[in-house]
Formats: structure tokens, sequence, C-alpha cells
């Protein structure tokens, strides 16, 4: 199977503590090497839109990028809510998991999850 990765630069950044994560992840589920990171967004969460993360084939409408070594896949008419983000691992005393920091977003939610633009 030919797949074009796009060769410009990603529109997303994602941190060596949240590919270690990610990489965790993709092992102990035993996904194949067609499966890559899907990001994106869609309407909902509390403050309009919510992001989408998680492991998926490659769709028709999706480009394709490679960041960090992980492949992930993206909508491009997602990248205008996107572009510019960058997924982080955070591990302390009182919280756990992925955080979006994302300079598109006018207001976040407190889970971090949720954001309007």
């Amino acid at each position: 199977m030919s797949e074009n990765i796009v060769t410009n630069a990603a529109p997303i950044t994602i941190s060596d503590s949240a590919v270690a994560q990610l990489n965790r992840i993709f092992v102990e589920e035993s996904l194949s090497a067609e499966h890559g990171l899907r990001i994106g967004v869609k309407g909902g969460g509390c403050s309009g839109f919510s992001y989408v993360m998680g492991f998926d084939v490659k769709q028709d409408k999706d480009e394709v990028y490679e960041i960090n070594g992980i492949r992930v896949y993206m909508e491009k008419s997602h990248s205008i809510y996107l572009i510019g983000m960058e997924i982080d691992w955070k591990e302390d005393l009182d919280n756990r998991g992925f955080i979006f920091t994302n300079p598109n977003a006018k207001e976040t939610c407190g889970c971090g999850t949720s954001f309007s633009a």
C-alpha cells in the first residue's frame, strides 16, 4: 500500500513524553503497521469543539504526517483549528494524561479537551 506522507511542516507537535506514551499504547493494543494516530476535532464539548485523538487506519480524506516517528492522520479541514497545537503528556500527583496546548483556542474548559475557536 502506497501512502503519501505530506512533506511540508506538520501542523502540530508532539512532545517526547507524549510520543513515549503513544508508542506504549500502540504496542499494548497490538496495532498493525497501517494504523496511525488520528488527530482532529468534532463539534461538542462544553466549549464548542472537542479534540479527537486515537489510533485508526487512513481514510481517503486524510493527510499523513510523520511527527517524531509517529504516523499522524488528519483531515485537512481540521488543520485550521489545530495548526500550532502541541500534544504533551503530564504525569504528577494531581493529574495524568495528554495535554492539548492550542494557540487557536479562544477559550478552553476546565477538562482541557474542549475549546472554542
